[in-house]
């Protein structure tokens, strides 16, 4: 067996170990206690909404991706780098980006109540169960994006005319996994927070009833938009992050290593690696005696960076050491600057939405003085929020392209990337605590179980921050990748095409790309506000018509709340999500090759700040909220905590919807202008 050879089989049995023991651990969350009956109709309650949007969404998704499916399949009229392969290469990266959302957010769904009941027992077994249960989205997310680019290239070489044609279809694969992400998000982030926000205002600012209660009439979409938006939304995120810098990264070593498939090969072996030590990291999850949660947490988050660079070294230097002129431990230092990124952007989002740094606080305290205090201070840190992850960025940058070039930090993208499992596990780990909590209060569980599911959902609120900054960074190193690729395949006679800023047309592009993330987000936080607005109208209406609701005789109609949210997240992601994929052929077509160049830097950086500014920013004022409610400034319900509610229902569709939604939203704009470069500027 050659080198090449054993390179595929590894990667792609290293893909099914993840998807399998992902599998285990659906089987064992499966298994445990739901609790009461109570409980378990609750349950039903959360997984027949989350059912029910899901199905409707990707219905609506279906239409958009089999138009792309038969417009990639008959471009290949045009070029040779299109046709059937192609089209089936996005239908493939589709698929398992949607199955990765599905999958791991119906087990999240049903490790809610299991995770409440687990609380009886004490907080490292309700620790462990939402842990678990988020370890499936993150094992299945890497297995199957591994799974899905190492398979089908390995196909694809078998029919390919040649081996450029077999990229193109591996980049038209990240295109489907890049669409069902922008909408997952869209549309999820959209449902989340419109929910959320319309149960907030009237339930606790008005009603002044506590988070989660079951006199609420949006708390079961509340729950239902936890699942939908952070859990599918940000697996399917995730995945086509991971494998659209894959496959970048893998064209990229062929344009620039045409000798060398190793090159090409490489990330799949890092990526086949980073399985293993995933799985064997999530062993390092265990809260101790008197120990905290999120250190708890981040030993598994550090174990698996420590064992994936011990790991890195061994395959590095037997498959790279001369490629491209550059010694083995060039490429190896770039995959620990990959590592590092991700460690530095967590502990700098850590920083910036935790309880127990400055930044918050400063928040918390400015409610002390009112509404229009506390939506300063939050914004002033969203914007400073920015500085740290962007120099880290820029130094991975620098760094990397000095050690191995273009191709160096290509290498550091992916090596990023790799993290993504262990990353998604923390994450989904965040609504899975805060459901058990809302299941904990809406079947009277008592303060026993809510003392173990408070403080895990309050940490659960960081840990989805951090997921966060850490795609948003992934996202702008993937993006630069594919932005190389752009002036390749838009190349003269192999010389990559350059962008001069005195041209006029590079400037233009530029503002037009710039402007794109302002104008993306708004129509989202539109979005959001519309929803809420039906929402704050309907539960107004059922605490008016509806005898009895405040005292407990009368039973909330949750299913209208739940349809007003669906629907309006259905409706509303349609144009959002359209603006990535048309924006870039229009302006191709109108202004030519160069100014779309321009679009694509002025979205990256753009887009970079605004998304970073957005989450961190939200994430801090949901925080300084639950600071407040733990009794600092007055505690719940005193003029502090009601600013500090008015704080979060602004930073929530920041955090949840407008800021996520730009991270598919670049690769997107990326991605379609690569693979429509040479279709448009060459026919």
């Amino acid at each position: 067996m050659d080198s090449t050879t054993l390179t595929i089989v590894f990667a792609l049995v290293c893909a099914v170990i993840g998807i399998l023991y992902a599998g285990y651990l659906a089987i064992w969350v499966n298994g445990l206690e739901s609790g009461t009956p109570e409980m378990k109709t609750i349950q039903a309650a959360i997984h027949e909404g989350a059912s029910a949007y899901m199905a409707r969404q990707y219905k609506t998704v279906a239409v958009v991706g089999a138009i792309v499916f038969v417009l990639l399949w008959l471009a290949g009229r045009w070029s040779e780098h299109f046709g059937l392969l192609t089209a089936c290469g996005f239908l493939v990266g589709g698929v398992a980006s949607a199955i990765s959302g599905y999958v791991g957010m119906m087990v999240a769904v049903r490790a809610n109540a299991k995770t409440a009941q687990a609380a009886h027992k004490g907080l490292n077994a309700a620790l462990q169960v939402a842990f678990r249960g988020g370890a499936v989205t993150g094992l299945l997310l890497i297995g199957l994006g591994l799974l899905s680019v190492t398979g089908f290239y390995a196909i694809s070489i078998s029919f390919a005319a040649d081996e450029g044609k077999a990229v193109a279809s591996l980049l038209s694969l990240g295109l489907g996994g890049s669409l069902i992400s922008l909408f997952a998000r869209v549309g999820g982030g959209i449902y989340t927070k419109a929910a959320d926000v319309g149960a907030d205002l009237v339930g606790k600012v008005e009603a002044g009833i506590p988070e989660d209660d079951p006199r609420n009439p949006a708390v079961i979409a509340d729950n239902v938009g936890d699942n939908v938006g952070d859990c599918a939304g940000m697996a399917a995120d995730l995945f086509e992050t991971y494998a659209v810098t894959t496959v970048a990264t893998m064209a990229l070593a062929h344009l620039l290593y045409p000798a060398s498939r190793i090159a090409m090969l490489f990330p799949l072996v890092l990526g086949g690696v980073a399985i293993i030590m995933t799985i064997i990291g999530s062993w390092f999850v265990r809260l101790k005696e008197g120990g905290g949660i999120m250190p708890a947490l981040y030993k598994g988050f550090v174990a698996t960076a420590v064992l994936s660079a011990i790991a890195f070294y061994p395959v590095t230097r037997y498959l790279m050491d001369g490629v491209g002129g550059y010694p083995f431990m060039n490429y190896y230092f770039t995959a620990l600057i990959g590592l590092f990124v991700t460690i530095a952007l967590v502990v700098i989002t850590d920083y910036y939405t935790a309880t127990h740094y400055s930044p918050v606080q400063d928040i918390a305290r400015a409610s002390v003085s009112g509404h229009g205090t506390n939506i300063i201070a939050g914004l002033a840190v969203g914007k400073q929020a920015t500085v740290l992850p962007v120099l880290v960025i820029a130094g991975a940058i620098l760094a990397s392209f000095y050690l191995a070039g273009l191709y160096g930090v290509a290498v550091a993208a992916e090596a990023m990337l790799t993290m993504s499992g262990i990353v998604v596990a923390i994450d989904a780990f965040g609504p899975i605590t805060d459901n058990a909590g809302g299941i904990a209060e809406m079947a009277n569980m008592g303060s026993a179980v809510r003392g173990v599911t408070d403080p895990l959902d309050a940490v659960g609120n960081t840990t989805k921050a951090v997921t966060k900054g850490y795609a948003i960074g992934s996202a702008a190193l993937a993006a630069i990748v594919l932005f190389a690729e752009y002036t390749r395949s838009v190349s003269t006679g192999g010389v990559p095409m350059i962008f001069d800023l005195s041209d006029p047309l590079v400037l233009v592009g530029l503002f037009i790309g710039g402007m794109l993330p302002f104008y993306f987000a708004s129509l989202l936080l539109k979005a959001v506000g519309n929803a809420a607005g039906a929402i704050v109208e309907e539960v107004r209406r059922q605490f008016r018509e509806i005898k009895g609701i405040m005292d407990g005789s009368g039973k909330p109609e949750y299913g209208r709340c739940v349809d007003i949210v669906t629907s309006a997240a259905i409706q509303k992601m349609i144009v959002p999500s359209l603006i990535p994929v048309l924006a870039p052929i229009i302006v191709g077509l109108v202004l030519g090759p160069k100014a779309l160049g321009g679009v694509l830097v002025g979205a990256i950086v753009t887009g970079l700040f605004v998304a970073i500014k957005m989450t961190s920013g939200g994430a801090a004022w949901d925080n300084a909220k639950k600071y407040i409610e733990g009794g600092r400034h007055g505690g719940k319900h005193k003029p502090a905590h009601q600013a500090a509610v008015t704080g979060d229902t602004v930073g929530d569709p920041y955090k949840d919807t407008a800021g996520p939604g730009i991270n598919p939203m670049i690769k997107v704009i990326n991605l379609v202008a690569v693979l429509f470069g040479v279709l448009m500027y060459a026919a």
